[in-house]
């Protein structure tokens, strides 16, 4: 019978090797989802712990990825750490790491060297390049594969300078790929009894974000338009105070965007169509200017309602008391040894039946470490 706080991977056990963002918050996905996840350190820690933060004494963005997670430190270079991390693989279902391609058969935790161990074992590797090819052992980083993949050139102005995407977006994204196979793995190992090697990188996330943009047919020039960006219109736009997004895409946007804004004569044929509208956005978006600017963007978010959608421009601290968010629940206490009491997101899903465990704070460095340790040394000796 599934307890009421036991979440669809409850019983899976996840050893998180990895650092920064996209492997440890991967393995957070995991958590999320019920998983008991231990992340294992050097003794120096993860080096997102010593990224800026006005938080003294911990990194904001550690304690955000890493939310869930059991906290040990294990020198992989030392023999006897080395045991225990065996030890902890016979017992787990998972391991996850993001070690360059070279590096895991130095420290002897390779997938052929682990399976044998546990030949039921999940091993996902996150690289920046994948697993083989010229580039393969090269450290990858979110901002380096964007701009190399091209999502920095089509995210600037077409007369201006390529422009990075903040936010870790390609992190995050290989982060969803990351729970994904893994979840995917265990569910074949269910049929199969086995255990597989699951590639994540970096390059096939930033790629894999482009996929609309990554199609080129027989006899198109190299030069195409692949921006997805209907333009004009939909768009971030001023108002009186602040700034509105605005996407009015299908016809009754459309039209309701006119309606409300009091411009019902450009419900015309000249702009019937998106494609028009980006065309003509010359003549649209100067007059839609003049109308926004007659209220506020908080009122005209108000004023379009349901019926054109928008947003005004918030900031990221508007969102731990904004309404929806509340009533969802994504927002949470957490207790931390170090930091004290924060609020922090809680969980990317929602299970009706099986919700999972509470989430709580990201670990201090070694916070679990003796109880971790005293468990590998008795499965090490058992």
């Amino acid at each position: 019978m599934v307890t009421a706080t036991a979440g669809p991977l409850s019983g899976i056990r996840v050893l998180d090797l990895s650092a920064y963002i996209a492997g440890p918050y991967g393995c957070a996905l995991l958590a999320d989802q019920g998983a008991d996840v231990i992340k294992i350190e050097p003794p120096a820690g993860d080096n997102l712990r010593k990224y800026p933060s006005t938080l003294e004494d911990e990194s904001r963005a550690f304690l955000g990825v890493n939310r869930s997670k059991i906290g040990v430190v294990l020198d992989l270079k030392d023999a006897g750490d080395h045991e225990r991390l065996i030890a902890l693989v016979r017992s787990a279902d998972v391991l996850v790491h993001n070690f360059r391609p070279s590096v895991p058969p130095r420290l002897g935790i390779a997938y052929e060297q682990l399976r044998p161990h546990n030949p039921r074992l999940v091993y996902c590797a996150v690289t920046g390049y994948g697993e083989d090819g010229p580039l393969s052992d090269k450290a990858g980083y979110d901002q380096v594969l964007q701009t190399m993949t091209g999502m920095c050139a089509q995210q600037g102005a077409a007369d201006g300078p390529p422009e990075i995407l903040y936010g870790s977006v390609v992190d995050y994204y290989a982060a969803a790929l990351v729970a994904g196979g893994i979840a995917s793995a265990l569910y074949e190992r269910e049929r199969s009894g086995y255990g597989q090697y699951v590639g994540v990188s970096l390059l096939r996330s930033a790629l894999a974000m482009q996929s609309a943009r990554l199609v080129w047919a027989d006899n198109e020039p190299r030069e195409v338009g692949r921006d997805m960006r209907s333009g004009g219109v939909t768009g971030i736009h001023p108002t009186r105070n602040g700034y509105l997004y605005i996407s009015a895409n299908t016809p009754h946007f459309w039209q309701a965007l006119c309606e409300r804004t009091g411009l019902p004569d450009l419900l015309v044929e000249r702009y019937d169509s998106v494609r028009k509208r980006a065309q003509y956005q010359g003549e649209i978006v100067p007059r839609l200017h003049e109308a926004l600017a007659q209220h506020t963007a908080l009122e005209w978010e108000a004023l379009f309602g349901e019926e054109v959608p928008c947003a005004a421009a918030r900031t990221v601290e508007d969102m731990f008391d904004f309404p929806q968010v509340v009533a969802q629940g994504m927002i949470g206490a957490f207790d931390h040894p170090v930091v004290g009491r924060y609020r922090g997101f809680t969980r990317a899903w929602v299970f009706g039946r099986t919700p999972g465990p509470a989430p709580f704070s990201a670990p201090a460095l070694d916070q679990h470490g003796d109880a971790v340790r005293a468990e590998a040394d008795h499965l090490r000796n058992s």
